[in-house]
């Protein structure tokens, strides 16, 4: 089981959040996922992130999408 760490949309049409979550791969984008590690509101401001949980997935081999790469950076 490969895993990465993506976006998953939740909230209204127009006033959009995301969440941070540790999801597999073959699962769908706001599908089943395995752990929720931090959130966005829809000023794309951070909330929250567990940072401790972040680097225990990368460690443990999961690769991070371009957008959450970025995010993680700030």
């Amino acid at each position: 089981m490969s895993v990465k760490l993506r976006l998953a949309i939740t909230g209204k049409t127009h006033q959009r959040s995301y969440r941070i979550v540790a999801q597999d791969t073959k699962s769908k984008r706001d599908g089943s996922f395995l752990e929720i590690l931090g959130s966005l509101d829809s000023k794309k401001t951070l909330q929250n992130v567990k940072k401790e949980r972040v680097d225990f997935w990368i460690s443990k081999g999961a690769k991070p999408t371009m957008a959450v790469a970025k995010i993680l950076k700030i």
